[in-house]
């Protein structure tokens, strides 16, 4: 199949999932062409059938504001017959979603599918503020196919936007061929006495709630020999900063900003945090738990379809910093404890979430809309 995929290009979620599918599908053999404004952050050196065509943004005076969306509809449908493609898979509602319905009415004689996957607050903040509501809908109600990444998604799509369409749920996934030589198949990890190793890895929102991971640490490093990695950037980064001095602790947290590939700094943390408001799947949680990293975080959304309370992390409501920090030091002084969560954790991530499971269902996705 030739399909194109387009996304946020940066380090969130969205993109890091629809960039790796894109490459999963191009090593099953499809021709794959991404359409972004930037090269996604994990795309590289363009493998064996996959293209990318950057979406170009200039400024005119008489804008206040770049109408990216229609030039992103105007790309699209340029590259949807230079390559002749079949798909148009998208990901977030707006304003991949829109811009691919209107390149489907521009390109109309190519019969092209669009695939909508909805990742999360493309529905519960944006999408769902007054002024992107109806685009939102229409973006979901035309799409030849929709997809959400956890039940919790389906359930809240169609909550706020009163949508009765079919929903496929498929959830994101892991490949644990890039964690094998952190975590050797049938090989537990195990808790080695000394400093414990807690990571953060996010955009840095407000939303993932980073000042409690500040506070979570501060109470667990005044009871344990600890360090804190934060990994990502955004706007709260420079108050993550502040509150770790104000707290005492800005000498035992180290920012290592945006990374590409995070498996060799999971390789050597022993606990992930994720206190996040809300989370539509928590894709870091699985790629901690793909490294055998247990998990304290938010009992929201659709974390608990990730991680299995008290079996390979802990889920605790949002903004109990106390219990958290209780159950993180918990975790933390209980080696066999750990070790027992942590090969938990990994069992997890293969047995359910392994790419080999999940790309087929895309794939059952694309053959459908083609055969409608």
């Amino acid at each position: 199949m030739r399909i194109g995929i387009s996304c946020y290009p940066t380090h969130g979620g969205s993109g890091v999932v629809a960039t790796e599918l894109g490459k999963h599908l191009a090593e099953r053999g499809h021709e794959i062409a991404f359409i972004s404004y930037d090269t996604p952050l994990r795309l590289g050196e363009l493998p064996p059938r996959v293209s990318f065509h950057e979406v170009e943004i200039e400024r005119y005076p008489l804008l206040k504001n770049f109408p990216y969306t229609l030039a992103l509809a105007s790309k699209m449908a340029e590259v949807v017959r230079l390559k002749n493609l079949e798909i148009l898979h998208v990901h977030y509602a707006i304003p991949f979603g829109a811009a691919a319905i209107l390149a489907r009415e521009i390109t109309s004689e190519t019969d092209l599918k669009v695939v909508t996957t909805l990742h999360g607050t493309d529905i519960t903040l944006v999408g769902n503020n007054a002024s992107f509501k109806p685009v939102t809908t229409l973006a979901i109600e035309r799409s030849d196919a929709v997809t959400a990444v956890s039940r919790f998604l389906e359930s809240e799509t169609r909550r706020q936007f009163e949508i009765t369409r079919k929903i496929d749920v498929i959830y994101n996934f892991t490949d644990p061929r890039r964690y094998e030589h952190e975590v050797p198949p049938c090989m537990p990890r195990k808790r080695c006495p000394g400093v414990a190793t807690l990571i953060h890895i996010s955009n840095f929102r407000p939303v993932k709630r980073v000042g409690d991971v500040i506070r979570i640490f501060a109470r667990v490093s005044a009871q344990l020999n600890a360090r804190l990695i934060l990994v990502g950037d955004g706007p709260d980064a420079p108050v993550a900063e502040a509150l770790a001095e104000e707290l005492g602790v800005r000498d035992k947290v180290e920012f290592l900003g945006v990374v590409d590939r995070v498996a060799p700094i999971l390789r050597n943390a022993d606990l992930l945090l994720l206190p996040s408001a809300t989370e539509s799947f928590g894709l870091v949680a699985l790629e901690a738990m793909t490294s055998g990293v247990p998990v304290i975080a938010s009992d929201i959304g659709g974390i608990p379809e990730v991680v299995e309370d008290g079996v390979s992390g802990y889920l605790l409501p949002v903004g109990d910093i106390d219990l958290m920090a209780e159950k993180a030091v918990e975790l933390l002084s209980d080696c066999a404890q750990w070790e027992s969560f942590s090969a938990a954790a990994r069992n997890r991530a293969v047995e359910t979430f392994d790419y080999r499971l999940i790309v087929p269902q895309y794939e059952a996705i694309y053959e459908r809309v083609l055969d409608s």
